[in-house]
């Protein structure tokens, strides 16, 4: 990976950081009950809003696109996380914990 990828990887994943750390500090690790393809199905209704965005040209209600695409990487983070955790482990995530997990995923998924 060339040194402008790598900057550019870790100058979008601290955008994606930064929202997953305020939904943390909002709603814990709510998303814990979800299924891995609960949470894929976020995804995909993130991407369906991607294309309809560029299909369309406008949006009724505007949101930056740019925000679609940190969900996505935030769902597929989750997701990541959800398959790589025991099935006993509590669905509560303390917030160190949750940030350890995400940035354990982001290193291992950019290595």
């Amino acid at each position: 990976m060339s040194s402008t990828t790598s900057t550019q990887y870790d100058k979008a994943i601290a955008l994606c950081k930064d929202i997953y750390l305020k939904k943390m500090k909002d709603y814990g690790s709510a998303w814990r009950i979800l299924r891995p393809s609960s949470l894929t199905d976020q995804i995909f209704i993130k991407a369906q809003r991607i294309r309809s965005i560029e299909e369309k040209g406008s949006q009724k209600v505007v949101d930056a696109i740019e925000g679609e695409f940190i969900g996505i990487v935030n769902y597929a983070v989750m997701a990541l996380i959800q398959i790589g955790l025991h099935s006993d482990s509590p669905l509560e995530l303390g917030h160190d914990e949750g940030v350890k997990h995400f940035e354990s995923n982001i290193a291992q998924v950019k290595h």
